[in-house]
């Protein structure tokens, strides 16, 4: 298997123009194989599909991935913005599909209810990779069309429905903040349902988002409310801790992992010339 490793820009806050630049120059200059930012509304980095059109100019070879919320979106305009970016990155663009998170904010700025953020996956997910394949959908088509054929959707989610989602519609599974023993047990019901569905989903396409911390931290500013049990099962807590985690997920069938730091570090580029160290040597 081929195993990667891309890096997340989280956090409260947003970097300024000049520290999202030497991040992407950092990540680029050691190695790392993306770079991801994930969709919320109301806090965090730049929006995805503005800050990884920067990313595209700026890097020459590192591969863009968002965590997009999808769901609410326009279907036409989603896959021509989508189409746009791989185009201008020249086929760098990874995409992870989201439903969004579930805090009342949050949701109120989608403005979707729940089950209507769900059937949005089944209604629209072939409309997107139709427009992409350059067919028309009600009279409509896009231009340009992606360069990457076909150009890829994953699928995060960890419940019942949102795994047999992934095996019926996604191209991979992406998800977080789960054990690896909820992880396997996840993958047996995307294979099973593609199974169902007559199509498989490859063994190369599993991954995780790996939540860590370089440094010990307490355990009281983990992320223990989306966990089940102690959030030390999810979270790789210093550098050896991490790569055992990489290793374990690797035995386990994962190869693509994104990392990212449970708090957004205080000098970005020794966090990186850090983590590189730590791990980057595993990619294959």
């Amino acid at each position: 298997m081929k195993l990667r490793i891309g890096f997340a820009i989280g956090g409260q806050r947003a970097l300024d123009l000049d520290g999202y630049g030497a991040v992407l120059d950092d990540l680029e200059r050691l190695g790392f194989d993306s770079v991801w930012l994930p969709e919320t509304f109301l806090t965090g980095t730049y929006d995805p599909l503005v800050g990884l059109a920067y990313a595209a100019a700026r890097v020459r070879r590192l591969k863009l991935g968002t965590h997009l919320v999808a769901p609410g979106r326009n279907p036409l305009v989603l896959a021509r913005a989508l189409a746009n970016l791989d185009r201008l990155s020249g086929g760098r663009l990874l995409l992870t599909f989201v439903p969004g998170l579930a805090e009342a904010p949050e949701r109120a700025a989608q403005g979707l209810p729940a089950g209507d953020r769900r059937s949005w996956f089944d209604d629209n997910l072939p409309v997107l990779r139709r427009l992409w394949a350059g067919q028309e959908v009600e009279g409509a088509t896009i231009e340009p069309l992606p360069v990457q054929a076909p150009l890829e959707v994953w699928l995060g989610g960890k419940t019942r429905s949102a795994l047999e989602r992934v095996g019926r519609l996604g191209d991979g599974w992406l998800p977080g903040l789960v054990t690896i023993e909820e992880a396997v047990a996840g993958r047996t019901v995307v294979d099973d349902s593609a199974a169902a569905a007559g199509r498989a989903i490859s063994p190369e396409h599993f991954g995780i988002n790996l939540a860590y911390s370089l440094e010990a931290l307490d355990p009281a500013v983990l992320p223990v409310q989306r966990t089940k049990g102690d959030p030390r099962d999810v979270v790789a807590l210093g550098v050896p801790a991490l790569r055992r985690a990489v290793d374990r997920w690797v035995t386990a069938g994962f190869s693509k992992f994104v990392v990212r730091p449970v708090l957004p570090p205080s000098d970005w580029r020794a966090e990186l010339e850090s983590l590189a160290a730590a791990v980057l040597d595993l990619q294959s």
